[in-house]
Order: structure tokens, then sequence, then C-alpha cells
């Protein structure tokens, strides 16, 4: 069945459209130069203002070139994840057309920053003991200073090779890998060095990394597309047969009964449609009282019961009524007035459980399950009684109109939702290695934990939005467009899907990643479809593969070359 409720191309946007560009589009960066220059403007102001900042936060004598260095790392590797992670995020909406790329940009900035530095945590590990136990390694807080520059090299430079290319993959596994890159070269190094007796090198390394964790990434390639997959089959399958199914249905009989009410008062096609179903029904009510109006179409029967013609006026009323009568017993808009309400009361009730349990876990909120409880309810009831009213006013609009505005709606809110939680969550990836980095040159010592300043917060939130400016078109078009079709009732069940699965598995613990949660969310409704394109899944499965080794061999490579230059 085509989606043709919810026509993608309302909201087409031009900057991922593949035709050729007006011809002045050659000029000095393209039609959109002044919004290149804005953003390049907005991230030179933030890189400047946070040297100034940071050289007034460190000890006058740490301050220098490498803090400098390790600080542009650290946004170049917020740029990327901006250009992958947030970009593969708000895929869905721009491909269904429901936000143009401007309007994601607006969403992100706000979201993004906010859930940043609203939720983005004051303090950090500083990964010493998670995939890899670093201080088993080395005690000298310098190597750790640059495997955590390298790592962030290291994942940064693949983010950027992937994003070039339309792919999207997990930025938690680039830094991971990265991580071990780094790790490994390093123990390596110190094992070779006379002068440090003692140290294991390479054999220590390999030791201190957890290859239980690297198992369940592994793990996580196949369970995480297919949790997404399975749960946005079943949810899109519900809709388009509760509703998008009822609402072609219902548009069919509505087309016949525009035409038998044209075929009777002779009215013209064009004129009907100006005036439209709901309207012609509200002139019928209000041309004539109700007694009155039964007895014109009495006398209208009566007169073709005895073989004579009725009046104009008599056959134009009864047309009316007949119309309202068929109106009603349709009950056109039910699927909408009923399901999407609680579509929306459910997705409201996942999305605030992501927000409470996930987003906001670093403002230490502390909630009883039935306080939790309580706040759930009353957020899906009130989203179920505000979707219903707004259901209720759409009801004078054709229904192809109401199912997108519906549903578009609905898509805006989770992809903001989605933007919050990401960027109090996945910025950590950037920031909880620059982090460590920045308390290093405070304190001279690796510290348990690192606090993250709200500048920092600021300053990474924003690398976040210029680097989903710049070079997050690639990943949204892989995202919203080539995987498979998408509209605003797909686009929908694809988020809110992998929301719910994203916070189902935190729950029990399984090892998944949100990217490729998404990925499977959006084959599951191309499935429904019968149109997922499995050969661009290819290239963008080999890629989650090979993020692991190949974020390790650039941050191998990149901790060599600061060991040499520092």
């Amino acid at each position: 069945m085509p989606d043709s409720q919810q026509d993608a191309t309302h909201n087409s946007d031009p900057l991922l459209s593949s035709s050729p560009r007006p011809s002045h589009a050659g000029r000095f960066l393209g039609t959109d130069r002044w919004w290149h220059i804005a953003f390049g403007t907005l991230m030179a102001i933030t890189l400047a203002a946070f040297i100034l900042w940071t050289r007034s936060y460190v000890p006058v004598g740490t301050f220098g070139f490498l803090l400098i260095l390790a600080m542009i790392l650290g946004l170049f590797m917020a740029f990327n994840i901006g250009g992958n992670d947030v970009a593969n995020s708000f895929g869905t909406s721009v491909g269904a057309g429901t936000l143009t790329i401007k309007q994601a940009l607006l969403i992100a900035a706000v979201f993004e920053v906010a859930g940043a530095v609203i939720a983005g945590g004051e303090v950090t590990e500083t990964v010493r003991s998670g995939i890899v136990n670093i201080e088993a390694i080395t005690t000298d807080p310098m190597d750790f200073v640059f495997i955590m520059m390298a790592a962030l090299t290291g994942a940064a430079i693949w983010l950027l090779i992937a994003t070039k290319s339309g792919l999207p993959v997990s930025t938690t596994h680039s830094i991971i890998g990265a991580i071990v890159g780094a790790s490994l070269t390093t123990g390596a190094l110190i094992g070779q060095d006379p002068s440090r007796p003692g140290e294991e090198g390479i054999r220590a390394a390999l030791g201190t990394v957890q290859w239980a964790e690297i198992g369940q990434i592994a793990i996580s390639w196949v369970i995480s597309p297919l949790l997404g997959g399975i749960v946005a089959y079943a949810l899109f399958k519900f809709i388009k047969h509760s509703i998008l199914l009822y609402n072609e249905k219902a548009d069919r009989r509505l087309t016949e009964l525009k035409q038998e009410f044209i075929d009777h008062t002779g009215t013209t096609a064009e004129n009907f449609d100006r005036i439209g179903y709901i309207q012609t029904v509200a002139y019928a009510n209000a041309r004539l009282p109700k007694a009155e109006a039964k007895e014109m179409a009495a006398q209208a029967r009566a007169a073709i019961a005895h073989g004579m013609e009725p009046t104009l006026e008599q056959k134009y009323d009864y047309a009316l009524k007949k119309l309202d009568k068929g109106v009603n017993e349709l009950d056109a808009h039910k699927a909408l007035m009923v399901y999407v309400p609680l579509l929306a009361a459910a997705g409201a009730v996942v999305i605030s459980s992501m927000l409470l349990f996930k987003g906001l876990k670093n403002l230490n909120l502390e909630f009883t399950a039935l306080q939790s409880g309580a706040l759930l309810i009353m957020i899906a009831t009130l989203t179920w009684f505000a979707m219903t009213m707004f259901a209720k006013t759409l009801t004078n609009k054709s229904l192809s109109r109401s199912t997108f505005i519906l549903f578009s709606w609905m898509q805006v809110f989770t992809a903001a939702a989605f933007a919050f939680s990401h960027g109090s969550n996945d910025i950590a990836n950037a920031l909880g290695p620059f982090a460590a980095v920045l308390d290093v040159f405070k304190t001279s010592a690796v510290g348990e934990t690192a606090v993250i300043p709200t500048p920092a917060l600021l300053a990474f939130g924003v690398a976040l939005i210029v680097g989903l400016w710049f070079i997050g078109r690639n990943v949204i078009e892989t995202v919203g467009t080539s995987l498979t079709k998408m509209h605003p009732s797909s686009g929908f069940a694809a988020e809110l899907a992998a929301a719910a699965v994203v916070m189902l598995a935190s729950q029990l613990g399984l090892p998944v990643s949100s990217t490729h949660i998404l990925i499977g969310a959006v084959l599951g409704v191309g499935l429904v479809n019968r149109a997922a394109n499995w050969k661009m899944m290819k290239p963008i499965g080999l890629a989650w593969v090979v993020t692991l080794p190949v974020a390790a061999a650039i941050g191998a490579i990149a901790v060599l070359l600061l060991r040499v230059a520092f």
C-alpha cells in the first residue's frame, strides 16, 4: 500500500537533492555561503573563547601548545559526532519531509546543547579502567594524556571518513577502538624502554584489555539492528493496518460520496473541492432546521415516487443531507481520533522514560518506582488529551493532510527528545577523554574522576551543531532516503521503536548501539512496505565491523606521532 497519506514531498529539502544546482551556486561557498560563514565564524569564536577560558582554568606553567592541540582534537571529535551521530538521529525526520535540514539544525542546536549543559554530567570516569586499565600499563600522567589525545584523533578521523562516505557508525565503538589501539601501542613502547624496568610492555597491555567487553561490542553488531528492526516492524505494521489502510478506504468512500453529490446536484468538482466535505455538510446543517430539512427531503422523495421532477432546491437539500449521512456513517477521521492519541501517549511514556532514566541520570534526580510511575501516567494522560484535541481541530482537513500533520508533530517531538538524550549522553565520547586530559593539566595527576566544566559542555555542544551543518548531509541522506523511503508515519515508528529498544536494553544491560538500533528500525519499516534497500546495508555493515580495528590503527599511529613530537 503506498503511503500516499504522508507524501514526504511536502517539505523536500533542496540541500539533499541530487539535481544540479543553479548556475550561481558555483560562486564562493555556494548558495548557502552565509550559513557556512556564520557557522565557521561561530566555531572560530567558540575555539578562541574556549582557549582563553582554559588558560585561566589550568595553572600558568601547564598551559601550552600541547593543551591547545588537545582542545582542538576534542572539538574535532565533537564536530564529527555531530556529523555522524546527530545526523543519524535526524535522518528519518529530514528524509520523511517532516523537517528541512535547517529546521533539524535549529532543533539540534537547542536540544543537543541543552542536553549537554543540563544533563551532560558534572563528573565523568576517565576511562582509565574502562575497556582498558591504563593504570596497569603506565603511571606517568603524560602517557595517559597521549593515549587520550590519540584516542580522540583516531576516533575523529574514522568518523570523518565514515561520515563523508555517508555511513552511520557508532561513536562509542570508535572511541573504544582508538583507546585500545593507543593503549596497546603505548604498552609496547614502554616495554622496550630500558629506563623503565619492570614493565612488561605489550604483554601487560594485552592483559589489561577487557576482551569480554570487546566481544559484547561484536554481539551488538547483530543484536542491536535485530531488536530495532523487530520492534519497528511490529509498530509500523500496526500503524499501517489500523490507520493508513483505514484512511485509504475512507478516502475512496469519500470520493464516491463526492461523485454522488455532484451527480445529484449538477455542481462541478471544482466547486465541491473549493468548499470541501466538512464545509458542505456544515452548510447543510445550517441551511435548514432539522424538521424542515426532513420535510424537504420527504417532498423530494414523494416527487420522485410520483414521477415528478423535484425542484432544484429540493434536489440540492436532499443531496446535502445524503452527503451528511454518508460522511457521518463513514467517520473518516476515526482512526486518527482513536489510535494516534494512544500512539502519542505511548511515545510520551517511552521518551519520558529515556529522559528520566538515561538522559537526566547525571542530574542525580532520584525518584521512587511509585513516583516515576505516577509521573509517567500524568505525562501519558496529558499527551493523550492534547493529541485528541489536536486531532479534532484537523477534522476540517483532508485525511491525507491530517495524517501528515499529526505524525509530523509526533516525529518532531521524538527527534527533539532524541537530541536531548544524545546531548546528555553521547557527547561524553568526546568530552570524557578531553576532560581527563584537562584534569591532568590542572592537577598533574591521573584522577579517578574528572570534572567537566560548563564552558567545555557549551563548546563541545556548539561543535556538535557545526559538524551537523558542515558534514551531516551524507549520513542524513543514507538514513532518510537510501535505506528506504521515509514518511512521517514510518519515521515516527522508526524513532519510537529505537527509543523503546534503547530504554529496554539499558535496563536489561544488553550490549547495544543506539546507531545500530536506529538503522535496524529504518530497515524494519522498509520491510513492512517491501522497500528495504539491502544493498545499502552491505557497506554500512562492513563499516560497523571495521570501526574497532580501523580506529585502533589510527589511534596507534597517532600515539606514536605524539610521543615523537612531544
